[in-house]
């Protein structure tokens, strides 16, 4: 039996309302990816998903949030990402580690060496191939979200927003693995096809050539 190379794991990053998870759509269907999410996209990670961000849950602290964050990443990893990744298929998620950091570190001021270490265990040390971060003004954000009840972190307000903003800013710029930054604010056909220029450079496709 001929073993198979392994899948490639690409995330899209944002802030709520940039556009990432239209992209995460149209970047699997280009590449005949699997097409998943954070969080939520367990059992498990549905429960935890509305304790995270249903405002009439109970509050949940900064820490716990970490927590909780990083349950549904285990559980995604292990049920989702991983088989599809060992049977070689490739796997767009919508928001994966970067988000932590981003949301927990920078947004909220969990140390990152704390954050960094819950992330490698939740994940077992699986980082993606490529992120793509779909980036954004904060109001511009803002002004696309949708008209239903905002979330707990979109009633956070600009400034929280923005100290996420620049999170994803931070960590693109510090990364060893690549990071792909797309500018989010044209049109949906304009920023799907930025997102392929730069996937096509950055990762290898390995006859993923979008037809």
């Amino acid at each position: 039996m001929t073993d198979s190379p392994p899948g490639r794991l690409i995330a899209l990053e944002g802030v709520d309302g940039c556009g990432k998870s239209t992209q995460a759509l149209l970047l699997a269907e280009r590449l005949g990816a699997v097409l998943t999410f954070e969080p939520g996209a367990t059992r498990l990670g549905t429960s935890l998903r509305q304790l995270l961000l249903d405002r009439d849950e109970e509050a949940v602290t900064e820490r716990s949030e970490a927590l909780l964050m990083a349950a549904d990443r285990a559980q995604h990893v292990a049920e989702v990402v991983k088989p599809a990744l060992d049977a070689g298929t490739w796997v767009v998620t919508d928001r994966f580690s970067g988000s932590t950091l981003a949301y927990q570190g920078f947004g909220r001021g969990l140390a990152r060496s704390e954050l960094d270490r819950l992330i490698r265990f939740a994940t077992d040390g699986l980082i993606p191939d490529l992120n793509v971060l779909i980036d954004v003004p904060v109001a511009l954000a803002r002004s696309r979200r949708s008209s239903t009840r905002a979330d707990r972190f979109e009633v956070q307000g600009d400034e929280f927003t923005q100290r996420v903003v620049d999170g994803f800013h931070h960590l693109a710029a510090e990364a060893a693995t690549p990071w792909l930054v797309v500018d989010g604010s044209g049109t949906v056909d304009e920023v799907a096809a930025a997102v392929w220029d730069g996937v096509r450079h950055l990762v290898d496709l390995r006859g993923h050539d979008g037809r």
